[in-house]
């Protein structure tokens, strides 16, 4: 996982107000958190932070005032109608710590020909990972497999350092058959009409 480094500025202002100038600057407003420090309020450029959080659990390399601390994203909050970041908690990190992070799960291969459906019980995976090393996602084969197969969080390859933080036994993916409608009382009719 690489890492990407952000100029941070400490902020003395806040409220929605001192919010809004900070987003009309193209910044967001930040805290940082951790560690049993006081949090610190920052505000960070937001152009590169918005590339920056395409990466799943993308770790940041923090410049502030001169001092470099790493982080991780906790919550990023969004306007639900533009998209654009409106506030971001980051939590502080070591190099060599573990950190339990959800990580997506993807799949690969085909299921068994037939009419199957593969059904997400789980999108993510929690897992537990060295901060500098956590992988993006996880990746399980679903080759072949038939209804009523399924995958518990066991089942899924992870990475070498990387643990699970979720009951072993929980489902994350199933096939089921896919099911034909029933044709409605007013169709069934008029095919028996038409039959007659």
């Amino acid at each position: 996982m690489s890492e990407v480094k952000l100029a941070a500025e400490t902020r003395t202002e806040f409220g929605k107000g001192a919010a809004r100038r900070i987003r009309r600057d193209s910044k967001v407003p930040a805290v940082v958190y951790g560690h049993g420090a006081e949090p610190v309020h920052i505000t960070l450029p937001g152009h590169e932070l918005l590339l920056a959080l395409r990466t799943p659990n993308v770790l940041l390399s923090l410049d502030i005032e001169g001092k470099t601390q790493l982080a991780i994203p906790k919550a990023v909050q969004r306007d639900a109608i533009k998209g654009f970041l409106e506030h971001v908690d980051l939590l502080l990190v070591k190099r060599g710590e573990k950190v339990t992070v959800e990580v997506f799960v993807q799949t690969e291969g085909e299921l068994a020909p037939g009419s199957f459906l593969l059904e997400h019980v789980l999108n993510t995976l929690t897992v537990e990972a060295e901060a500098t090393h956590i992988p993006e996602s996880v990746t399980v084969s679903i080759a072949g497999l038939e209804a009523g197969a399924s995958i518990h969080a066991k089942d899924i390859p992870l990475p070498k350092g990387t643990t699970l933080a979720i009951d072993e036994d929980a489902v994350v993916l199933q096939v089921l058959s896919a099911q034909a409608e029933e044709p409605s009382e007013g169709e069934a009719a008029g095919t028996e009409a038409a039959e007659a």
